[in-house]
């Protein structure tokens, strides 16, 4: 009755294209989170700004591990550079590959014909050689590594250059509009913490001086009873 049925992989795959709920809602609670984590604005920022930086890298699979990386290095909050991954989505990945690889390979003088399907291709062909490489240590089958340079040279290379530029300015727009955020966020949240709590001690305060005179009153009738 209470067993959870197990997610499909094609459910799986649906729910990281399409979040349940949208991609509004998915976004209304990262940012949700964010406002709540317990850090100056600051770190909080530069968080924010390292996991922007990382979604411009080609480290596919590994961008938390990276975010949380560089935000330890520049001393942001690590749970808000996990969260700012989530501006690497399947809706902006492709525009940031494209712009990455372009200006990449322009700078390194390679051309400009390397697009989404060449790269899903690519990756394609690097991954079969490397299962292949990995069955020949036990096969005799002979090991290949002419798509796994071709991934490396005119996929990562130059998308890894191309990302440096786009990534820094967006990290530090993304710093500089975060930061006053955050910041006007926390001090109007001390305020209403610290407007609840008097109120709730001037209640407390005005309860204890109306029991005050009722207990003088049940004092007074004690003795005249006694009397």
């Amino acid at each position: 009755m209470f067993k959870r049925n197990p997610r499909t992989w094609a459910r799986t795959a649906l729910e990281f294209l399409y979040p349940r709920g949208g991609w509004y809602r998915a976004a209304r609670y990262v940012i949700h989170r964010l406002r709540r984590l317990p850090d100056p604005a600051h770190r909080i920022s530069r968080g924010i700004a390292a996991g922007v930086f990382v979604c411009f890298t080609p480290l596919f699979g590994l961008h938390f591990l990276s975010a949380a990386l560089v935000a330890w290095v520049v001393r942001g909050n690590i749970l808000a550079a996990l969260l700012a991954t989530f501006v690497g989505n399947p809706l902006t990945f492709p525009l940031i590959a494209e712009l990455s690889l372009d200006l990449g390979s322009r700078f390194l003088g390679m051309p400009v014909d390397m697009h989404l399907p060449q790269v899903i291709e690519a990756v394609g062909k690097a991954m079969g050689e490397i299962w292949n490489n990995f069955l020949a240590l036990f096969t005799p089958r002979r090991a290949e590594w002419g798509g796994v340079r071709h991934l490396f040279y005119r996929v990562f290379l130059p998308y890894t250059v191309g990302g440096l530029m786009p990534g820094l300015g967006a990290a530090l727009i993304a710093y500089g509009l975060a930061n006053p955020v955050i910041s006007a966020y926390q001090k109007a949240r001390i305020k209403r913490l610290k407007k609840r709590y008097e109120k709730r001690m001037a209640d407390q305060v005005a309860r204890l001086a109306g029991e005050e005179p009722a207990k003088r009153g049940i004092l007074r009738r004690g003795k005249g009873e006694a009397k």
